[in-house]
């Protein structure tokens, strides 16, 4: 299979956000007296909705987790936002792929504004035709709507020859979804038994493996 429409998840599959989304969450999470001493807990909260995360977690009602993901944005927005790292051999693959004329975008379920700005600090935006996210306001949030955004926007009809890239089920759900392949990846945060009972067409442990999947 060919693909020429290459869509990457931001968090845990081109960054390392570990840090930074877990002192947000942390921070969040005080406002309600609830203090959390193994980070390692939070990583769950790496790759899905953070509204839903909040709900199925801790179980929040819905009106308190949309306060806590203000309270999460609150530290996020100056801090947790460059608490973050670009995995080593991220832009190689980027650069590979931009040279073999594929049309790169992002899709994930952060807010766009957010993520274009880690993009732009890791000097690695120019690289993508669309940045695709979900809005500030909590809206197109499910990773099947971002999808299907950043397909429509970039104008691609021929949904064979697009393919997601990510490290958690919700990737793999979402790609599903929109009627497009997906390669789980298991550099992030999902493990393999995830990403394989999610129905990922393809399992990838490095990045080059990513680019034999996509260059044939």
């Amino acid at each position: 299979m060919k693909y020429d429409y290459i869509l990457f998840d931001l968090d845990g599959t081109l960054t390392d956000p570990g840090i930074g989304i877990t002192n947000s969450v942390m921070y969040a999470l005080k406002k309600y007296g609830i203090e959390v001493k193994n980070r390692r807990e939070l990583y769950r909260f790496i790759g899905p909705p953070l509204t839903d995360s909040f709900v199925d977690f801790y179980g929040f009602s819905g009106e308190e987790a949309e306060k806590a993901v203000e309270y999460y944005r609150e530290y996020y927005k100056d801090r947790g936002i460059f608490e973050n790292s670009i995995y080593p051999g991220a832009e190689h693959l980027l650069k590979k792929l931009k040279d073999a004329g594929k049309t790169l975008m992002v899709a994930t379920s952060k807010p766009e504004v957010f993520a274009k700005q880690i993009l732009k600090y890791f000097g690695i935006s120019n690289y993508f035709s669309i940045v695709a996210g979900s809005n500030i306001d909590g809206t197109r949030v499910k990773k099947a709507e971002v999808i299907g955004y950043a397909l429509k926007r970039c104008g691609v009809t021929e949904l064979n020859k697009a393919i997601m890239i990510g490290d958690r089920e919700h990737d793999v759900f979402g790609a599903k979804e929109a009627g497009i392949s997906s390669v789980g990846v298991l550099f992030g945060y999902g493990d393999r038994s995830e990403l394989r009972n999610a129905g990922a067409d393809f399992i990838a442990e490095r990045y080059s493996d990513i680019e034999k999947i996509v260059l044939g």
